[in-house]
């Protein structure tokens, strides 16, 4: 083998292998969670109940915290707590494969089979699950 021939390789198998490493998984964003995404969880779609009115205190994998009396919206305590429920059910960078959104998408565009409030999204068109993907792959206001 050449000099030349040898530095061609070398320089092929450091391009692979920068081209191949795995790439760090996004951190999650608290602003634009409390922002774009617990908002999700309060709004009203029509021929679904609202996320927060199953999901308060309910005895499953996701659960919200409980609005104060009178309140429209979760104290900073609240919504970390919710931040932090949230989190354990997304894979960062990978809102394909993160349960928080797979679990209200309609099976016909990938989501699971079954989930008692509905399909909450039609589609990962929708405006809100894609509020959750953007979240999922570290997206900052």
């Amino acid at each position: 083998m050449t000099p030349s021939s040898r530095l061609a390789a070398a320089a092929f198998l450091i391009a692979s292998a920068w081209i191949v490493a795995p790439r760090a998984a996004p951190v999650l964003d608290y602003d634009f969670f409390k922002a774009r995404v617990e908002p999700i969880f309060l709004e009203k779609r029509a021929g679904h109940t609202r996320c927060y009115v199953c999901h308060a205190e309910s005895n499953n994998a996701f659960r919200l915290e409980r609005l104060a009396p009178g309140a429209t919206f979760w104290s900073e305590e609240q919504s970390r707590r919710n931040f932090e429920m949230a989190a354990r059910l997304v894979n960062p960078g990978d809102p394909s494969g993160s349960r928080l959104l797979l679990h209200p998408l309609a099976p016909e565009d990938g989501g699971n089979v079954f989930h008692s409030g509905g399909r909450q999204f039609a589609s990962k068109d929708d405006p809100g699950w894609k509020a959750l993907a953007d979240w999922v792959n570290g997206r900052k206001l």
